[in-house]
């Protein structure tokens, strides 16, 4: 196995994660807060979707599935485009609001196509490229994709975590 399919698997795995959390839910479960400064699973499996979204594609140089297809209109949040969840207040996540399950797992799959298509052909000396040049030390293509995996596999937890307490609560 090579680092390409080592990294697709992870996204896959990724991916299990985000349909088990969000899949059947409603709407209201989707936004529900187990407080007030909490983090809804509509909000944690939008973050998470941007942020692979936003990495992968300045990464490979093309643009963002978010405003390619049209997810943007489709979600139609309180946000600027660039949005990507990082640093919003308690109260802009809970305007992130979606009418169905299908939303979020639509874009996620989206996003997941797009990351599998760049992943899936690389080498492994590709991994070594240099993507940010604002850290020190920069940061490699493998280490970026790394810490998608990591970011986005942690808040799908969180998720899931979130759905058995509500199915929980629902007894």
């Amino acid at each position: 196995m090579n680092g390409a399919e080592l990294i697709v698997d992870a996204f896959g795995r990724v991916r299990e994660v985000v349909h088990h959390a969000a899949d059947g839910l409603t709407a209201r479960q989707l936004a529900e807060r187990l407080d007030p400064d909490a983090n809804s699973i509509a909000w944690l499996l939008w973050h998470l979707t941007r942020v692979q979204d936003d990495h992968v594609a300045d990464a490979s140089g093309v643009e963002q599935v978010w405003t390619a297809q049209g997810w943007e209109q489709r979600f139609n949040l309180p946000f600027k485009t660039e949005a990507s969840g990082y640093g919003q207040s308690a109260a802009e996540v809970g305007s992130v609001r979606v009418e169905s399950a299908q939303l979020l797992i639509g874009y996620y799959d989206a996003v997941y196509e797009q990351t599998i298509e760049r992943v899936r052909g690389l080498g492994d000396a590709d991994f070594d490229r240099i993507v940010d040049e604002s850290w020190d030390p920069p940061v490699t293509l493998g280490v970026r994709l790394i810490s998608v995996v990591s970011d986005t596999l942690q808040h799908a937890g969180q998720a899931a975590f979130i759905r058995g307490i509500l199915e929980r609560r629902a007894g």
